[in-house]
């Protein structure tokens, strides 16, 4: 039975087509670098022009999940629209111009989204510590495939939110990154505490953060889905990686080989905020996973 599911994110807007019956087939995915983010965290609305394009790509996605004879089809609201003032007028025009019920989730149920979702996908069994890095927040959800989620917190860093607040240099300056090391190690202290009583067996990555970082190591000329899920990345190749970001300018980044050039200019942060909460954690590596949210959100549905 064929199912598709949307995520409206702070940066990207992502669509999952798929069979599904008790397991995923043939999942194709979509990404539409939407920002409707953009500036929210400042002051608190989406703007028009950000409702407009985001409005549009739904309809785009939508239109394709028709065309594929979707049964279903589910769409998510995350960060920016949890935040912003105006997010009604969003799901007006979205049931009003693309027929489609969007449906703001908090960042625990986030959460939660990303782990079943991942967890359908894992190969690994002991507690593992599930990381997605939005535009607007960062999730971070413990547990194990056979007891489920044992602690999960969204703390409101994420590539853009981080990009907005602290980058006003291009390329970026050394005092940013410092800068933006400082306040994720703040807002994230408690957690990073709470998580170090535990034995983490692996680090999951998932959202456009790790698997861009994941395609950048791989230096992918064409995004492949199967070489980014369950790959692995050291923390070193996040060191180099991130070495290689400030380094360079925004039309030098819309270059990198594996980078999609809308990401170019909220990668750095992104990067940053992986490196810096791995460095906390004490992990080596990362396991990067290309089953995340999308397949949660169908999984959950399917439930009810």
């Amino acid at each position: 039975m064929k199912m598709a599911s949307i995520d409206i994110g702070t940066n990207s807007m992502r669509l999952l087509i798929t069979d599904y019956e008790g397991n995923f087939k043939d999942r194709k995915k979509y990404v539409n670098i939407t920002r409707i983010g953009r500036g929210v965290d400042e002051n608190g609305y989406i703007s028009e022009e950000a409702i407009d394009r985001n409005i549009k790509a739904l309809k785009e996605f939508v239109d394709i999940a028709k065309e594929e004879n979707c049964k279903d089809i589910f769409v998510m609201g995350t960060s920016a629209l949890r935040d912003s003032k105006n997010r009604e007028d969003f799901i007006k025009r979205a049931e009003k111009e693309a027929g489609i019920r969007v449906n703001i989730i908090t960042g625990d149920d986030e959460a939660s989204l990303g782990f079943y979702g991942v967890a359908a996908g894992l190969k690994e069994s002991g507690q593992v510590l599930v990381l997605d890095i939005g535009g607007g927040s960062t999730e971070f959800i413990l547990g194990d495939t056979n007891d489920g989620i044992i602690f999960s917190k969204s703390e409101d860093i994420g590539s853009v939110r981080l990009t907005e607040k602290f980058v006003k240099n291009d390329p970026v300056k050394d005092n940013e990154i410092v800068d933006m090391e400082k306040y994720i190690h703040m807002v994230t202290q408690n957690t990073i505490d709470i998580l170090k009583t535990y034995h983490i067996k692996t680090l999951i990555g998932i959202g456009g953060t790790a698997t861009s970082i994941s395609s950048m190591a791989q230096e992918l000329e064409v995004y492949d889905m199967e070489k980014v899920h369950q790959s692995i990345i050291m923390y070193e190749e996040i060191e180099g990686i991130l070495d290689g970001l400030k380094s360079k300018t925004l039309e030098e980044r819309m270059m990198i080989k594996g980078l999609q050039p809308k990401r170019a200019d909220v990668i750095t942060a992104g990067t940053v905020i992986l490196k810096r909460i791995m460095k906390d954690l004490s992990m080596k590596d990362i396991l990067v996973s290309e089953y995340d949210n999308l397949e949660g959100l169908i999984y959950r549905n399917s439930k009810i």
